[in-house]
Order: structure tokens, then C-alpha cells, then sequence
């Protein structure tokens, strides 16, 4: 018995799955469908089927799921202890000291391959 409610849910979510994707694609068609028509309308028309065909894909179980995940991440963001303006300056500056320096190196290093290959084949001036 079990088993076939759960196939039922699963083919009810394949459907309402497929009416959203169905849904999509018209609200696609009719934006081009519908050029004789303001940018405005179409766009808002558009809008209002994209909407309409993601209420339909919530409804679904992955739906629920995926509301729920970026519930939990919302939740997760709130917990983050985020640097002050001036922690964030230091290592902004901390960083392109290192970039500068690096930087520095590799020209340094650059240089000095260029010279002994110009001096071992004897292109030096």
C-alpha cells in the first residue's frame, strides 16, 4: 500500500514537473508570439509565466526539497561572523603587498633569464 502511494506522489510530481516545464516554454512562445504587442507587456507576461511555472515546481517533493535547502542556507548565512571594515582593509592591504612583491620577483626573475639567454646565444649587445 505504501509503495503505491509513493509511486502516485512520484508520478504526480513527474507531472506537475512536466505542466511547469510546458508552462515555461509558452510563456517563451508567447513573448515572440506577441512582438506586435509592447516590450513592457510581453516582459510582464513573460515574468508572470515564469512565476506561475515555478509555484507549479515548488508544489512538487524536489521542490519542497530545494525551497528547504535554501531555507537552511538563509539560516547558515545569518551565522557567519563577518570581518569588520577594518579587519577587511587590512588584509585587502595585506594582500597587495604580496601581489606587488610577487610580482616584483617574477620580473626580477624574468630579467635575469632574458640576460643569460641572450648572453649564451650571443645576441648580448
Amino acid at each position: 500500500m505504501n509503495v503505491k502511494t509513493e509511486t502516485q506522489g512520484s508520478a504526480m510530481d513527474t507531472l506537475k514537473l512536466l505542466l511547469s516545464v510546458v508552462i515555461l516554454i509558452a510563456g517563451i512562445v508567447g513573448f515572440y508570439l506577441l512582438e506586435a504587442q509592447p516590450l513592457w507587456i510581453r516582459l510582464l507576461a513573460l515574468l508572470a509565466m515564469v512565476g506561475v511555472a515555478v509555484v507549479v515546481a515548488l508544489m512538487t517533493d524536489p521542490g519542497r526539497r530545494i525551497k528547504s535547502f535554501f531555507s537552511s542556507a538563509k539560516t547558515e548565512v545569518r551565522k557567519v561572523v563577518w570581518p569588520t571594515r577594518q579587519e577587511t582593509l587590512q588584509t585587502t592591504l595585506v594582500i597587495f603587498i604580496a601581489v606587488l612583491l610577487t610580482s616584483l620577483f617574477m620580473w626580477a626573475v624574468d630579467s635575469i633569464l632574458f640576460e643569460l639567454v641572450r648572453w649564451f646565444t650571443g645576441h648580448g649587445g
